[in-house]
């Protein structure tokens, strides 16, 4: 997969490429940062290291001015099984958001979907969350059902959510 430029501060170019392990401290300390359900290093690393197809994208930092020592500004994980994909986890740092990082990682990895002949993309989000869903919606997604109790930290339904990758008749 090729690096491509997303949205950015001004002095700050960003590049979407592959996750390594070396970018693993900084997706957990993102994922911890954006309250998602915990998947922790070990998660990730394994998934990174597994034949399970994944599709592990980060959005990188190529001068970070603004803030020095954060390399990673948001990241996607995503998985082909089938064809079918599932997306994960995707965040983006709160200092990075609205900035069309999000829709980027999310755009990219649905392209990558395709190329892989998936003919549908799935995902989970909190009932509560609005603006996750607005992104998600903005991407084509539509709510198709609802998983009762599907998170525990805090405890809150899932709005099932999902994409067609078919080229548009």
């Amino acid at each position: 997969m090729s690096t491509a430029e997303a949205p950015s501060k001004p002095s700050e170019v960003i590049s979407i490429s592959r996750m390594t392990e070396h970018d693993l401290l900084e997706v957990v300390e993102i994922e911890e940062r954006s309250g998602l359900s915990r998947w922790g290093w070990a998660a990730y690393y394994a998934e990174l290291q597994g034949n399970n197809r994944p599709l592990m994208l980060v959005a990188r930092i190529a001068r970070p001015q603004h803030h020095p020592g954060v390399r990673i500004a948001g990241y996607i994980v995503a998985r082909h099984a089938a064809d079918e994909m599932h997306i994960n986890n995707v965040a983006v740092r709160p200092e990075y958001r609205r900035q069309g990082l999000g829709t980027a990682l999310l755009n990219r990895v649905l392209d990558e979907g395709r190329r892989l002949k998936a003919a549908t993309a799935f995902l989970e989000v909190r009932i509560g969350n609005s603006l996750a869903q607005a992104l998600y919606k903005k991407s084509g997604f539509t709510g198709i059902g609802r998983r009762a109790g599907y998170y525990s930290t805090p405890p809150e339904d899932a709005l099932v959510m999902s994409v067609s990758l078919r080229p548009s008749a």
